[in-house]
């Protein structure tokens, strides 16, 4: 998965390639929703490749846990939510969603 691969882009003036904004789609709570605790070890990254078995699916945990903004490491002693594997299948789907609504 590619996280620009949905995202809208334009030249800018100086004729470089640029990403329009994106509101980022919520990830909402399911009864299969998994839950753990955080080790002072943890990283986004690494805890999807445990659970997802791919690391660039950090993102979702991000998402569904409101983290990830300037870090991949996971604060100490969190419980930390673990969404489905079906919501990785509908990522991109909801991501075309968010910016057909802008």
């Amino acid at each position: 998965m590619n996280r620009y691969e949905d995202i809208q882009s334009e030249l800018n003036a100086m004729r470089k390639k640029a990403f329009k904004t994106v509101e980022l789609p919520v990830i909402e709570r399911s009864i299969e929703d998994r839950f753990i605790y955080t080790n002072s070890n943890d990283r986004l990254d690494n805890l999807a490749y445990e659970f997802y078995g791919d690391p660039r699916q950090w993102v979702i945990l991000a998402l569904a846990n409101n983290l990830g903004k300037g870090t991949l490491i996971a604060p100490a002693g969190i419980q930390l939510r673990i969404p489905p594997q079906s919501v990785i299948t509908n990522f991109s789907d909801m991501m075309r969603k968010a910016q057909e609504n802008k």
